[in-house]
């Protein structure tokens, strides 16, 4: 028997062995020069070369056949087996083995978790956001772009732009209309236009640069998988090390055991049952500990690795500039024109002079430049100075030549390029090898390009309200950690966030419908494929490119204050309390007219706290706010089984002012205020959503997709009054305003969402456009919707719609009013009727005494 156990034991200590062997970590670049092919053990050269593969296998291109069928595959046909890891081998998509249900193959969780590492990483100052409704000064003012192209897209209120971005040009003036010369200058852009860089710097001359760079970068690679491969033999040598001495003392105890004294066989039956589980135990957390260590090393290493690249990256970039700025100024020197020369130095961070809608006021100025970043991104360059010379060619200034850069990244989408895993750096895809391993990020890459198109970049460190990220949570360790950039352009440091700026939309029809398919269906799924390729739409967010520092610093917080490039810099605590908005935000223009607002409120003695957003006057008629309310520290929704949202009130409100020449007050904008009541004492979560919409999109009844803009912690410390919910009404904001921004129906009775009632109660509204089949419910708490429909009645009298109302008992109601618009007639039939929507919803108190 102990002969038994002596083999069971070395048995144990090979498996395991063969554990610690066949999961180390690939290198992230061994030597690709020498292999041998995993099909024929004979060496694999260069020319004729697949691979590396699985485990960094590799295949003579007549080797790469299937192993079962023999079938011939290429590098987008083959499959690897991912339910055994020891298995090398390739096949074709009919005969690779099948993953059982819930297994997930380490390998490919590894390659996933590379190509999406995180990159890199009751105050409001004038800075930031200004209390109340901003005055107009000079800071404010929107000239005609200097960066537009002489097609008359340059002004912002110009024919000629995509009618899609019409809803959001606002806070524009026509310089006609300043009285006061100095304001112009105030707002000047420095126009900075350079000529080509094919001018003044050959091809050839950046092209020895860069490969003289590449070998240096070569190097970098070769070092970390020499130190990768020196770090995983340590840890290979000390868990073995432990594992055999675990082991060792397991045995001999084993064996004290059964040499104490003469034991039956059932006895020593036991004992061996007892120490095989101990054994599996004791391996199975092994493995554990084992898989631990392999993962805090190689984090470990990968942020060595990243702090090394972006270190030769800096160097890179700094003499890749010395060397475009030495050929300007030969060139510069020998022009009769004097141009405003590109600073041959990166200038010290100071606040711009001016705002980015100063640079331009809607993103179609740059119609060209963007579509040539697309044109490019379709393709593949071997060199950073082909790429950089096809995006940046025909620039005609500093700004298109970042913006030409900052549009190829947010196309290209890095994070899900599928990239070959032989691609070495004298490849198309070697280029982008760094955002591959995970060793560069994209701020690192706008970096390099940039300093290829001859511009000042830096790389910022801080932290960011990023994914995950909660209104109140502080930032005391590395979990929000970001990285973005800034660059030299029209005069000033500007911020980029080109990984925040990059979104993709994929057509939906791209997607298969399940079930079994024939060859037809095989043929019509491919067509699909092919169009939708065709048209394959290209979204991003412009608020990420030039954005201005008094926004930048919502979302971003610099290690260095300087980097804020604010006049004022705030600390980290004052950006902590700062609200959490989104990008969004910003786009429809809207502010915070209270300067108390903070990302934490704190109710009053009533449980009550009331959050109000301010609006540019002319997204009054489209935009259209919704919410969501749920416990802060968990995805519940509802208290005693009912909403959280009926204990929010939203409602829109008019801000005027007096006009001079008239004695009627004039509409300058709206507020938003949503009033929150506390169910409990806790915390709370408030998510605010927005839309941008015309009545007619609205009015077709179609759903529509809401994006947050902004979120709320909202504490109750003491909760004194308990207050019922609201009754349960349609969703959205409280009172008429709705109704006559959407469906021009105008309040003649009442103007406010809230309605003093007696007994009995009647509404009027003013029709300026047809509507027809009027509908209103009535809803109560404790009470069912079909008992309370008799006390609600309308009737239409030439424009005017009258709802009558009587109530059986008093108390708080909610009154539900739908309607439709009828369409223009066509050649074929009768007027088209729409869907029956939502207008308005009122909140009535009935009582005797009103």
């Amino acid at each position: 028997m102990r002969d038994h156990q002596n083999m069971q034991h070395a048995q144990s200590v090979w498996n395991l062995t063969m554990v610690f062997k066949s999961s180390s970590m690939p290198a992230s670049t061994m030597n690709l020069y020498e292999n041998s092919c995993l099909r024929c053990g004979r060496t694999v050269y260069q020319v004729d070369r697949i691979g590396p593969l699985k485990d960094f296998s590799f295949f003579h291109t007549g080797c790469f056949k299937c192993h079962v069928c023999s079938s011939k595959l290429t590098l987008k046909t083959y499959c690897n087996n991912q339910d055994d890891q020891d298995d090398k081998e390739v096949y074709c998509s009919s005969h690779v083995p099948k993953i059982g249900p819930g297994h997930l193959d380490g390998d490919a969780v590894g390659i996933r978790s590379a190509l999406n590492v995180p990159k890199s990483a009751n105050f409001v100052n004038d800075q930031i956001r200004p209390g109340g409704r901003p005055s107009i000064d000079g800071d404010a003012l929107v000239l005609r772009s200097p960066y537009s192209r002489g097609n008359g897209s340059g002004n912002g209120s110009e024919n000629g732009h995509n009618s899609s971005f019409s809803d959001y040009k606002y806070g524009r003036f026509d310089h006609t209309a300043l009285h006061i010369a100095h304001a112009l200058n105030a707002t000047k852009i420095q126009r900075v236009y350079d000529k080509p860089i094919d001018q003044y710097l050959d091809v050839a001359i950046q092209k020895q640069m860069e490969m003289k760079h590449r070998l240096e970068e070569d190097d970098l690679y070769k070092r970390f998988a020499k130190q990768r491969a020196a770090e995983e033999a340590r840890m290979n040598d000390h868990l073995k090390e432990e594992w055999e001495t675990e082991l060792e003392k397991l045995t001999s105890q084993f064996e004290r055991d059964l040499a104490m004294k003469k034991r039956s066989r059932e006895e020593s039956k036991v004992l061996t049952v007892k120490h095989q589980k101990e054994r599996e135990e004791l391996e199975k957390n092994m493995t554990i500990k084992r898989d631990m260590k392999k993962e805090n090393l190689s984090r470990k290493m990968l942020e060595h690795e990243r702090a090394a690249t972006a270190a030769l990256v800096e160097k890179h970039s700094k003499e890749m500039m010395r060397l475009i700025q030495e050929k300007r100024s030969e060139f510069l020197d020998d022009e009769e024109e004097v141009l405003e020369h590109y600073p041959a130095q990166p200038p010290p961070p100071l606040p711009p002079p001016q705002t980015k809608t100063d640079i331009y006021t809607d993103p179609d100025e740059f119609a060209e430049v963007d579509q040539l970043a697309i044109q490019v991104a379709q393709e593949d360059q071997k060199t950073f100075t082909d790429l950089v010379r096809m995006l940046v060619g025909q620039c005609i200034s500093d700004v298109e030549k970042a913006r030409t850069i900052f549009r190829w990244i947010t196309v290209k989408n890095l994070n899900s390029i599928t990239f070959d895993d032989s691609a070495h750096g004298d490849t198309p895809m070697g280029l982008l090898r760094g955002i591959k391993y995970g060793t560069e990020s994209y701020h690192v890459l706008f970096k390099r390009l940039c300093s290829y198109a001859g511009l000042h970049c830096v790389v910022i460190k801080g932290y960011s309200k990023s994914a995950g990220y909660q209104p109140g949570v502080r930032f005391e360790d590395n979990r929000f950690r970001n990285s973005w950039n800034a660059v030299y352009v029209a005069g000033a440091w500007r911020f980029v966030q080109c990984n925040w700026g990059a979104r993709h939309l994929v057509n939906a029809k791209e997607v298969p419908k399940p079930g079994g398919k024939n060859k037809s269906d095989s043929l019509r799924e491919a067509s699909r494929r092919v169009a939708a390729r065709n048209n394959l739409r290209y979204e991003y967010d412009d608020h990420y490119f030039l954005t201005d520092p008094k926004e930048f610093i919502y979302e971003f917080f610099p290690l260095q204050s300087e980097w804020q490039l604010l006049k004022a810099p705030i600390s980290l605590h004052e950006f902590e309390e700062l609200p959490f908005v989104r990008s969004l935000f910003f786009r429809y223009g809207l502010y915070f007219p209270d300067e108390h607002t903070k990302a934490v409120m704190f109710t009053d003695s009533t449980g009550a706290a009331t959050i109000r957003i301010g609006m540019p006057s002319h997204m009054q008629s489209s935009l259209i706010f919704h919410y969501n309310l749920k416990l802060y520290d968990s995805d519940k929704d509802q208290y005693d089984s009912v909403s959280l949202k009926r204990f929010v009130m939203q409602n829109l409100t008019y801000v005027q002012k007096r006009n001079f020449e008239s004695t009627l007050p004039s509409v300058v904008g709206n507020l938003v205020a949503f009033r929150v009541h506390a169910p409990c004492s806790g915390a709370l979560l408030l998510d605010i959503f927005a839309n941008a919409v015309t009545p007619r999109e609205y009015l077709t009844g179609e759903p529509m997709k809401f994006k947050s803009v902004c979120k709320f912690k909202i504490v109750c410390d003491d909760l004194q009054t308990v207050m019922v919910p609201l009754p349960d009404c349609a969703s959205g904001e409280w009172g008429p305003a709705k109704a006559t921004r959407l469906f021009g129906l105008e309040p003649i009775s009442h103007q406010d969402a809230l309605i003093f009632a007696g007994r009995d109660q009647e509404i009027q509204f003013h029709m300026t456009r047809p509507l027809t089949d009027f509908m209103a419910t009535l809803h109560k708490n404790g009470s069912e919707e079909k008992r309370l429909s008799k006390y609600v009645s309308h009737r239409v009298t030439d424009d005017i719609v009258t709802f009558a109302l009587s109530f059986p008992e008093e108390g708080q109601y909610g009154l539900d009013i739908y309607t439709r618009e009828v369409g223009a007639p066509d050649s074929t039939g009768p007027a088209e009727k729409h869907l029956l929507t939502h207008c308005c919803k009122y909140l009535i108190n009935s009582s005797k005494r009103n």
